[in-house]
């Protein structure tokens, strides 16, 4: 049976075509281009990195990419520089630019509200061409697991439990240091000291918390600090984030994304709504 057989990837070709060419006019890189291009990007706040040896990149073009990254569930800075080479579409707005994960991971986190006003600007333009209904709004929020662990999660009761625990076992390893001899000696000095630099951490974390006047019961999440231990149905708990989303009823367009670790979102949730001037009905 005959296929059709591909071309042979040690054929030089000549392209008849631009870059620009393969991209079709209703693609949304097109309109990502069009939208960042009309921002001041300044006015709102984007940081241009230091003059420092190669010239940096412009702020501009990394906004395209987080804002094509977003649209495309694309947040992993690693993965968008992947799709810089590989992703035609990406090439194109970016014009060939290849930024390594470290310059998108550090521009999205120096630009985080700059970020914040260019998506709040979409909304605006959302609602100058109709696109929001701006009568009714609905929201809802779900929760998402973090990688943090209920283990890695503390709160004032819990470190207090892990000191008085620790202080109980130092007292049992000075007592049996006082008649211990040879390697058994050396064994409890060590557990000793790995002892005190445990309560050296739990006395750090305790200061943290104690800090913390947001909440009553204020949290700490070592690998994911924004993460909350929460309820998550029923009896079950986890270490987990809050994602909320309002829609705009006419057209099924979303007015606004946000995670937190509240437990309780729906102030935040109503005051983020109303902040970019979308209305709110009960």
């Amino acid at each position: 049976m005959d296929y059709q057989q591909g071309q042979p990837r040690e054929q030089l070709t000549l392209y008849t075509t631009c870059l620009d060419d393969m991209v079709p006019e209703e693609n949304t890189a097109r309109q990502i281009e069009t939208f960042v291009n009309h921002l001041d990007l300044e006015a709102m706040g984007f940081k241009a990195p230091p003059a420092q040896g190669r010239p940096p990149y412009d702020p501009a073009d990394l906004l395209k990419l987080y804002i094509y990254g977003y649209m495309n569930r694309m947040r992993s800075s690693r993965l968008l520089e992947k799709e810089c080479v590989r992703n035609i579409e990406v090439i194109w707005l970016l014009k060939n630019l290849q930024p390594d994960h470290n310059t998108i991971a550090r521009f999205r986190k120096q630009n985080s509200k700059a970020i914040k006003r260019a998506f709040r600007a979409s909304v605006e333009l959302a609602r100058n061409f109709d696109l929001i209904g701006g009568v009714l709004i609905a929201g809802d929020s779900t929760k998402l697991r973090a990688q943090n662990s209920k283990k890695n999660n503390y709160n004032k009761k819990k470190i207090q439990r892990h000191l008085e625990y620790i202080d109980r076992k130092l007292e049992e390893h000075n007592n049996a240091l006082a008649v211990a001899d040879g390697d058994e000696k050396r064994e409890l000095e060590k557990e000793i000291r790995h002892r005190k630099d445990q309560r050296k951490r739990y006395e750090h974390i305790a200061e943290k918390l104690q800090e913390d006047t947001s909440s009553e019961n204020p949290q700490l999440s070592t690998s994911d600090p924004e993460s909350r231990h929460q309820i998550v149905r029923n009896t079950i708990t986890e270490v987990c984030y809050t994602a909320q989303t309002t829609v705009d009823a006419k057209h099924k367009s979303h007015g606004h994304d946000a995670q937190t670790g509240q437990v309780h979102p729906w102030d935040q949730l109503l005051h983020c709504t109303l902040r970019q001037g979308l209305p709110y009905r009960q």
